[in-house]
């Protein structure tokens, strides 16, 4: 069971793909994340970029509210290609943000 739902890992998506025009709602949105979701959208993201397997989530989530050092909003921007991973890691976890995408359009 993930940490995030696939709903907000869907607006986050979305926000990421108009970075340029709504920087400030994506980090409005991602500063509303308790702990766990913002640990779990990170384990997905590494898991999409291949830092850790799909079988190894519960490791990543750990990993991830271990080294939290740095405000997710900043590490998320700041890491290229981000809106990739975390669609990749969510293919890789069997899930898919696509339909709650559409119903965010």
């Amino acid at each position: 069971m993930l940490d995030i739902s696939v709903h907000k890992i869907a607006q986050i998506i979305l926000f990421g793909r108009e970075l340029q025009r709504g920087e400030a709602e994506l980090r409005g949105f991602l500063e509303s994340l308790d702990e766990d979701e913002e640990a779990g959208l990170i384990a997905i993201m590494w898991i999409g970029r291949g830092t850790y397997e799909p079988a190894e989530y519960a490791e990543a989530v750990a990993t991830a509210r271990a080294e939290a050092n740095t405000p997710t909003a900043d590490y998320l921007i700041g890491t290229p290609n981000f809106v990739d991973h975390l669609e990749t890691g969510l293919e890789a976890l069997g899930l898919s943000a696509a339909e709650d995408e559409e119903t965010l359009l």
